[in-house]
């Protein structure tokens, strides 16, 4: 069965596209039919990838030698286009991740999505969103990743705008979909560069040249690659300053969230830094501005999140919070540490989101979690379920963001200390606003008009299994072994760095109990903070203006620009074109003007023409004849 699955694994994007090209155009208005088809397609998915990780452990793929089928898709000249699939670790990995995260995701979503008349059309749409995202997982080169990391951009901006008729929702995905494009474009251009330079976009054949071309070479052409690509992932991974359209993605249905915010579209950046890794690590330069800015992205987006009130907005800006960590750590070198934090984000931030969308069901799509409270009690499970959650994404042990977390933090130490303090910094805030969620919402005395009540068990088990995957991938991939399998050079493994995994847990431990002290027995309320804080508390609250300052923008530069680009078209191109018809309206008149119908004129028009050209011919016989005599005189 393992080598079935090894030589099948093609079959895994192709399930849940089949399942699209099913509900779509046949089976969308039998909302049941349609989510039974796309969670068996998925199921079989999810089955097909958990042996090919089997199949990567048993015959010791490892990420230096991988397993690979390719076939020519194109010739353009003498350029051969190949595609196919690529397996190692890295790709084993993702796909288990993506398929499990998604099944859990679609059977939720029969309960959440039962009263939506769209419901059909939503497991279309999710189901062509998991297809482009493994697709681009096994992707064996710049090109295919390309084709499929479009089509999650795409699925993006269909799941966002589900709800098209509201406007907010149409604004979300267009956002989105123009903000990632600018990331794509970079990364578009990094990636013909790549063909130009090296003849070839395959990932094993540049992973090989790569060392003999920078030592002939040099790093300077390829850093201006290296960062041209990492435009792509600033985009599609919510880093800053192209993170505004993480917060308005939450227009979608929620279990659209929890996959762009988990398993999918913002982990698909992640993943194509590590892919091309044997890029980015050649170049010292692009290896700090990454780290820099997704230490950078995490403190800025972390401090954002104290502040908000909506359920998901506070998840939003966890999630580009860390994302941040994920490309700080792989900016540091510390590969094996960011895709340990992939996997146990993807399990506990699919899960938050889950229980988001628990809360928003049972109080009819209420947001705000001010108008919360007291969940615990009429939502058991749920707040168990947000519990272990929060305990993971803070780092307390035995959960598992405390393992990958304080992996980053221990090679952030080591690499740089004013990262290793911004980082540090950011997990107490992590802590403070996770902490500060969960006792507003399901704390203290319910401020809700709606009666709360438990989710059934289509959206149940999905949290429960999340909450068991949430407690065991760390201590799995700690004790597992899970740097000895994912690396990028030499595979390592490091002890627990207590000093930096003490120090981290009392930072969290304190932000629970400043928090509890805040929110629990109201020491300091809303009103209160915004007196005392005033200015800096109405910034941080208000995203620090950047939606702002992209619309003046938009008012100024790019409206401006069209304001003056349309007076150019009317006053000088518009000119030239009514002075050109014109001046042919004027030469028609002119013209016409002998032209009256009288055949003698046109005679003696004609014939006098026929007289002169004569007459010029003959002159000219003359002159040739002239010159000819003089010349036989001589």
């Amino acid at each position: 069965m393992f080598t079935f699955a090894l030589t099948h694994a093609y079959l895994i994007p192709l399930f849940p596209a089949l399942a699209f090209l099913i509900i779509a155009p046949f089976t969308r208005r039998e909302k049941n039919l349609s989510a039974t088809i796309a969670i068996v397609m998925m199921a079989l998915a999810f089955a097909f990838s958990v042996f090919v990780a089997l199949a990567a452990v048993n015959y010791q793929i490892t990420m230096g030698d991988p397993y690979v089928m390719k076939t020519v898709w194109a010739h353009i000249g003498a350029v051969e286009l190949s595609m196919g699939v690529l397996i190692d670790p890295l790709t084993a990995l993702m796909l288990v991740i993506v398929t499990l995260v998604s099944l859990l995701v679609y059977i939720y979503s029969v309960s959440y999505m039962e009263h939506d008349e769209g419901m059909g059309r939503f497991f279309a749409f999710i189901s062509l969103f998991s297809a482009a995202m493994l697709g681009l997982v096994v992707s064996v080169n710049f090109l295919q990743l390309y084709v499929f990391w479009e089509g999650v951009g795409l699925c993006s901006y269909l799941l966002i705008g589900f709800y098209y008729d509201k406007v907010s929702a149409r604004e979300a995905a267009k956002k989105a979909f123009i903000t990632t494009r600018i990331g794509d474009f970079g990364m578009l251009v990094g990636i013909l560069l790549v063909q130009v330079s090296f003849g070839t976009m395959d990932f094993i054949e540049l992973r090989l040249m790569m060392p003999a071309y920078v030592l002939v070479a040099g790093t300077g052409y390829l850093t201006v690659i290296g960062l041209l690509l990492f435009m792509g992932p600033i985009g599609k991974s919510g880093q800053f300053p192209l993170h505004v359209w993480l917060l308005d993605a939450m227009e979608g249905p929620t279990p659209t969230s929890a996959l762009i915010h988990a398993a999918t579209m913002v982990a698909a950046g992640v993943f194509l830094v590590a892919r091309a890794f044997f890029i980015f690590s050649e170049c010292p330069l692009v290896m700090n501005f990454i780290a820099g800015l997704g230490a950078f992205t995490a403190l800025f987006a972390a401090v954002i999140a104290v502040t908000q009130r909506r359920f998901k907005a506070v998840l939003a800006y966890s999630t580009i919070s860390q994302l941040g960590y994920m490309m700080l750590a792989v900016g540091i070198g510390a590969f094996s540490a960011s895709m340990f934090h992939l996997m146990t984000h993807a399990f506990f931030k699919a899960m938050l989101f889950l229980c988001a969308g628990a809360v928003m069901h049972a109080l009819h799509d209420e947001t705000d979690i001010t108008k919360m409270g007291g969940l615990w009690k009429k939502m058991p499970l749920t707040f168990v379920t947000m519990l272990i959650g929060v305990l993971a994404i803070s780092g307390i042990p035995p959960f598992s963001g405390f393992f990958s977390k304080d992996e980053i933090l221990a090679a952030a130490m080591h690499a740089s200390t004013p990262l290793y303090l911004m980082a540090t910094f950011t997990s107490f805030l992590t802590a403070f606003y996770m902490a500060r969620l969960l006792i507003v919402a399901f704390l203290g005395e319910s401020r809700s008009e709606h009666e709360a009540h438990e989710v059934d068990a289509f959206m149940r088990w999905p949290m429960i299994m999340l909450a068991l995957l949430t407690i065991v991938s760390g201590l799995w991939g700690y004790f597992g072994g899970f740097s000895m399998w994912i690396y990028a050079d030499a595979p390592h493994h490091e002890a627990i760095d207590w000093t930096v995994a003490g120090t981290s847990t009392v930072l969290a431990l304190l932000a629970f109990a400043a928090a509890y002290q805040i929110y629990g027995r109201h020491r300091l309320r809303a009103a209160m903070q915004q007196r005392s804080f005033g200015f800096l508390y109405r910034v941080v609250y208000n995203k620090f203006y950047v939606d702002e300052l992209y619309g003046y923008f938009r008012e100024r530069f790019v409206y401006g620009t069209a304001v003056i680009l349309k007076w150019v078209d009317e006053k000088i191109f518009d000119g030239i074109m009514n002075g050109l018809g014109a001046y042919g309206l004027a030469m028609s008149e002119v013209l016409t003007e002998n032209v009256n119908g009288q055949a003698q004129r046109y005679v003696v028009v004609f014939y006098t023409g026929v007289v002169i050209l004569l007459c010029y011919a003959l002159y000219w016989a003359v002159q040739v004849l002239m010159y000819l005599g003089g010349g036989l005189l001589r």
